[in-house]
């Protein structure tokens, strides 16, 4: 089972690598990682996802809450948002230009070009992880060329991280 978390972590050089060290030395796989930082300059926001059991995900959150430059763990269950990024390179030479970006221009993908060249096209999307594979599919028989995809970023859609938190930890 997947389990989505989010950390949000004192913005500053190694935090990162200590997260990320920490749970691959306690053999915790991390499918997916984004960071980036915050409305609060001083925070970043880390949001990963893990594979495994309740036990599994309550011994990530534990270890999570250990290191010093976390501020606070919090473990999404149902009532969020999460989006991955794409970036896909396609062929796109010829009769296949048009069928391409038709297929992209349809109301189930919210896709931009970003760079056109005669012989492919390059295309950025958002969506669901299910969403991603899916369009990633639909590209595959006009022969992709390259890609690349972000970790998945999520947020609640109720409260927020930094509720429960002192305020004077969130002034600029």
């Amino acid at each position: 089972m997947r389990h989505v978390l989010s950390a949000l972590v004192m913005n500053q050089p190694g935090v990162l690598a200590h997260i990320a060290g920490m749970l691959a030395s306690r053999a915790f796989n991390i499918v997916s990682l984004a960071v980036g930082e915050t409305e609060v300059p001083r925070f970043s926001r880390v949001t990963l996802v893990v594979n495994g059991d309740e036990k599994t995900l309550d011994q990530v959150s534990k270890q999570l809450e250990k290191v010093v430059t976390v501020v606070k763990v919090l473990d999404f269950d149902d009532d969020f948002v999460e989006r991955d990024m794409l970036l896909i390179k396609v062929q796109a030479a010829g009769e296949s230009r048009a069928r391409v970006q038709e297929l992209t221009e349809s109301d189930s993908h919210y896709c931009r070009i970003v760079d056109e060249r005669p012989e492919h096209v390059m295309f950025e999307t958002s969506g669901t992880e299910s969403e991603i594979e899916s369009f990633i599919d639909q590209m595959r028989p006009f022969g992709i060329i390259e890609l690349v995809r972000t970790g998945r970023v999520a947020m609640s859609r109720t409260g927020s991280i930094t509720d429960g938190l002192p305020e004077p930890v969130f002034h600029s």
